[in-house]
């Protein structure tokens, strides 16, 4: 059932790129925002996880208030999904004017100072349109990564997509895609890391909207060990077909500690800023997964075999 499952997803984004991409823009803005609408309305698994996650962001939100959010969060998400299915078929110019950033500066002063930087961005907005703005208005190439996805020919899209916008995408196995990664900075160039969810072993415990979770260590770890500047982003929606950004202040790695001390503090760091900009834009979080590490666990009322 599995291999029927993995086909038939993997035949749906060949459909999304195939077909939304030949849409004029605002067919398919039409289609990104019915197609939400009708899955909100299911109030299926992912709209109920959307809302659960919203209600950490937004502590005092009535239930209102948050069926309001996540019905724009659906909106937002599937705007990003119409943008990424015509992201291939945007001319230079409208990849160019699609995306505003504030403190830019801080990008592109410590890419002439000739050290590497790191972008760590959450799962705000649109970041491949912010990836292709980068290699596009400011001709910058940069190098991130990509979790292995089953089928494996859904896989390849995903890298074929990315390369297709100008970016080098490394399979995230082992340490060899950090080795890379530590090279492509040591060169001074540019990394850049979808970095709000890490739940295996290897994720560093934060605190986050007052919960304890776990996010990568690979931003903090890459920063200390090649000099690089580690910058966090975050990314929002207005009203307008348009983008905007922040490029927020670096992450220090701190002058004192053990490895392991130093990378608790610097992705807590990242942490606080990933929050910010959550804070202000929650509609644009894509967070359909669960994340806090309370939600992993067992409800007591629960027996082993009814576990969420």
């Amino acid at each position: 059932m599995s291999g029927v499952r993995e086909r038939l997803t993997d035949g749906a984004y060949a459909l999304g790129w195939s077909t939304v991409k030949k849409l004029p823009e605002p067919v398919a803005e039409r289609l990104g925002r019915t197609i939400a609408d009708i899955a909100w309305k299911r109030r299926g698994k992912g709209i109920r996880r959307l809302e659960s996650n919203y209600a950490r962001v937004v502590p005092d939100a009535t239930p209102q208030r948050l069926a309001e959010l996540s019905k724009a969060g659906m909106r937002s998400y599937l705007r990003y999904w119409m943008e990424s299915f015509r992201l291939p078929a945007w001319s230079r110019e409208r990849i160019a004017s699609g995306f505003i950033p504030q403190d830019l500066h801080y990008l592109t002063d410590g890419l002439a100072s000739g050290k590497g930087v790191i972008l760590a961005l959450p799962h705000l907005g649109n970041w491949d349109l912010a990836g292709a703005w980068v290699t596009t208005k400011l001709e910058i190439p940069f190098t991130t990564v990509a979790e292995r996805l089953k089928p494996e020919t859904l896989y390849d899209r995903f890298v074929a997509y990315r390369e297709g916008l100008g970016m080098e995408v490394l399979a995230h196995e082992g340490g060899s895609a950090f080795g890379t990664l530590a090279r492509r900075l040591r060169d001074g160039g540019l990394v850049c890391l979808v970095a709000d969810r890490d739940l295996s072993a290897s994720g560093v415990e934060v605190k986050f909207f007052g919960e304890t979770t776990r996010m990568p260590a690979g931003p903090s770890l890459l920063a200390q060990q090649t000099g690089a500047l580690l910058l966090p982003v975050t990314l929002w929606y207005d009203d307008s077909p348009v983008m905007r950004g922040r490029v927020h202040p670096p992450v220090d790695v701190p002058e004192t500690g053990t490895r392991a001390e130093k990378t608790s503090v610097m992705t807590q760091a990242l942490a606080d800023a990933f929050a910010t900009g959550i804070a202000d834009h929650p509609e644009d979080w894509h967070m359909l997964q669960r994340l806090w590490l309370a939600d992993l666990e067992p409800r007591p009322e629960l027996s082993d075999g009814e576990r969420p």
